[in-house]
């Protein structure tokens, strides 16, 4: 007779995060057990993992702590958990997303289904046309100081679930292993963890959006995680709000950047006032005055995104490290496609949504970077920048679409 389980957990629940986690594909956590690995023996090693979740027994081990470079220079920590603990992460998200995703305010845009950073560029778009003043909101280390108590007070409110509310206890209590030490975590939440966004979004529901529309509801927002602008009419309203969302984040634990927060004014040809800020960087896009042609063939200056400064760099880094140019002898034009195409979609797919003229100034260094590579694969070219320009031009007019750059008009001049 098999003894019962203290929770029910359902064996196809499991099952179902499996195949999540391996679509979303990932690293090693701290076992550097991989995807592949943990497939080799995936009925037993799913079986063991239900076993251990439905006894009670399951203990998350170490988030392995991997620092990344961010774009402006800096690096920012990430946590990566193994791969059945990101399996086990799923199952309770598949649990309570359905519960509290029909909660969260309609201005909420990050991790969510159905919504994305583009919709929140819009909306953010129309705002600053209509409203003079933003407030470019940024929250000191926001998932490394996340108060657990109010972070478990806020699922308790959705979540009645013991198995559920004891694992996403744990996951808040999980040590992290930078590779000298284990440190024990008394607040915040890994960013890298399956679970991590959904529960900071949870927080910054109360925290911020619920309490934001309850008591001060005239302004307007948009927030993606902990990346957030408040719209507002006049410079006086804008620096109350802030003193207020001051408090209130300082209640839950949370501290404004004292420099990266600032008040911006969005300038165009209807606000001709000078001031400090006339620009904010907002989900890899600045926002700033810029040149625009009405539907008329006028033109005029607007408030307008684009791709930020740190955004554009960071292509061009990439590019660079791919080492193109010395790849003559490995790689046909064709072979080069396959390689950097999947790159240069995702750039044009969400750089090239506003202003994408600016883009287009960043992706010249693409066909720079293969110009110079002509040089060096052909020997009749070498040395003669102008001709192969003009080669890769003959090319990109018989086959537009080999390229992803090509076909957002970024092509050499044809001879």
């Amino acid at each position: 007779m098999t003894e019962a389980k203290p929770f029910t957990i359902s064996k196809r629940l499991v099952w179902q995060a499996w195949q999540k986690v391996k679509a979303n594909k990932g690293a090693a956590g701290i076992d550097r057990q991989s995807l592949a690995d943990y497939e080799v023996n995936l009925s037993g090693n799913l079986y063991k993992l239900w076993n251990r979740m439905s006894s009670g027994s399951y203990f998350p081990p170490p988030v392995m702590r991997v620092d990344i470079e961010k774009k402006d220079g800096g690096t920012r920590p990430l946590g990566v958990p193994t791969v059945a603990d990101r399996i086990a992460q799923t199952v309770v998200k598949l649990i309570i997303e359905p519960l509290v995703e029909p909660v969260f305010h309609e201005n909420s845009y990050g991790y969510r289904p159905h919504r994305s950073a583009l919709q929140a560029l819009a909306v953010a778009r129309k705002r600053c046309w209509r409203r003079d003043w933003v407030i470019d909101l940024d929250i000191k280390g926001f998932f490394d100081n996340l108060d657990h108590d109010l972070m478990m007070k806020a699922v308790r409110h959705h979540i009645q679930e013991p198995w559920v509310l004891l694992y996403i206890k744990r996951w808040l209590e999980a040590p992290v292993d930078d590779g000298k030490e284990k440190i024990t975590r008394v607040k915040g939440t890994p960013q890298g963890g399956v679970i991590s966004p959904l529960l900071a979004n949870l927080f910054m529901h109360y925290a911020f959006d619920h309490w934001l529309e309850r008591h001060i509801p005239n302004v307007w927002f948009e927030r993606y995680a902990d990346d957030a602008v408040i719209h507002c009419r006049t410079r006086q309203e804008a620096e109350f709000v802030l003193e207020q969302v001051r408090n209130r984040l300082k209640d839950c634990g949370l501290a404004l950047h004292p420099i990266k927060t600032k008040l911006v004014y969005c300038k165009d040809d209807d606000r001709p006032e000078k001031h400090e800020n006339t620009s904010f960087d907002f989900l890899s896009y600045t926002f700033r005055p810029r040149m625009t042609r009405s539907k008329y063939g006028k033109f005029f200056v607007s408030f307008l995104p684009a791709i930020s400064k740190a955004s554009a760099q960071h292509i061009r880094d990439t590019i660079r490290e791919l080492a193109i140019p010395t790849k003559r002898s490995l790689y046909s034009l064709e072979e080069l496609a396959k390689l950097i195409n999947p790159i240069v979609r995702g750039w044009i797919n969400y750089y090239g949504k506003f202003y994408p003229s600016e883009l287009k100034k960043v992706l010249n260094y693409v066909e720079a970077t293969l110009v110079r590579w002509a040089m060096g694969k052909y020997k009749k070219l070498r040395g003669r920048k102008w001709r192969a320009s003009r080669c890769l031009g003959r090319v990109a007019k018989k086959a537009p679409l080999l390229m992803a750059h090509w076909r957002f008009g970024c092509v050499s001049a044809v001879g």
